[in-house]
């Protein structure tokens, strides 16, 4: 029996997936798993005809990238679960090199690949947290990593699934980031394994800098935070936030699309709908942490 299952979450990804499906074919044996989030452009067809005949799964609706990884996580039997974008084509040994990294580093919950994008250069090695409750890539090898990158990583299960699984709610953006502090949370350790490499075509499926990808980003941070940090930052973030876009309408001059009010009006109202569940959420995160929030924040954030 493989120690891994691959996940490739794909949502019309037609005109990449094949690449990510020929290269996860020459990996070290392991089971595939491709979930299709309700794709209409002809990807399902793809996916069936594809000659190392991956099990698929196809979702009724679109559920984002983190509703996908927590729709398939029961289904998961095997040691690790690997997420993987469907715009990544990872290196011959990439999977082999994270598996034999978690295998060596028992403390360890996850591994992250390096990612690159077409030009060569880096996108991240993993995680970083900022000094305001941000998850930030990290470009540059050979420093710890506070989380792991999302589109190319390594996870035991049976961790994953004692430590909350995948915040399906978020739909897209901040799964990953919120998941390594849950794992920290519990006293495990995140590594970044440079030689595991996986060319990155960014942004093929989502549009960065859109209005979706802003609304998500900055709707998941702050869920994070009042999920995960202590008391003292969320609620910090949370009223800057909310004074910020008070303040914003007084601004003159041009401003980024993460400053638009109307985006911002409806990023404060998702929050506070939210916040009953969340509460409960953060409640029992903190019923399993063995470490302190405030230790993870004062060992990690702006590190």
């Amino acid at each position: 029996m493989p120690s891994t299952t691959v996940v490739v979450v794909t949502w019309r990804g037609r005109d990449h997936i094949t690449a990510c499906l020929d290269a996860l074919a020459g990996q070290r044996p392991h089971r595939t798993l491709v979930l299709d989030n309700a794709s209409d452009d002809g990807t399902a067809d793809l996916v069936a005809a594809h000659p190392s005949a991956p099990e698929t799964i196809r979702l009724a609706r679109n559920r984002g990238y983190a509703g996908a990884l927590a729709a398939v996580l029961p289904e998961i039997d095997t040691e690790y679960m690997a997420w993987l974008n469907d715009d990544a084509v990872p290196d011959r040994g990439w999977l082999a090199t994270l598996e034999d990294a978690l295998n060596a580093t028992p403390e360890a919950a996850a591994a992250t690949s390096s990612l690159l994008l077409a030009d060569g250069s880096t996108q991240s090695v993993g995680v970083t947290l900022t000094a305001d409750g941000h998850g930030a890539d990290l470009v540059l090898a050979g420093r710890e990593v506070f989380g792991f990158c999302g589109g190319a990583a390594l996870l035991r299960t049976d961790v994953l699934r004692a430590n909350g699984g995948v915040p399906g709610g978020f739909f897209c953006y901040y799964e990953d980031t919120d998941t390594a502090w849950r794992l920290r949370l519990a006293g495990h350790e995140v590594i970044s394994v440079g030689p595991a490499r996986v060319h990155h075509r960014h942004g093929a499926s989502t549009n960065p800098g859109s209005r979706l990808f802003h609304r998500w980003n900055e709707r998941n941070r702050l869920l994070m935070l009042l999920r995960c940090a202590p008391a003292r930052v969320a609620l910090t973030e949370l009223v800057r936030f909310a004074v910020l876009t008070a303040v914003l309408p007084t601004r003159r001059g041009p401003k980024p699309a993460n400053f638009q009010v109307p985006l911002r009006l409806r990023v404060l109202a998702e929050v506070v709908l939210r916040l009953p569940v969340t509460l409960v959420q953060r409640a029992r995160i903190g019923h399993h942490a063995t470490v302190s929030r405030t230790a993870v924040w004062r060992d990690w954030a702006g590190r």
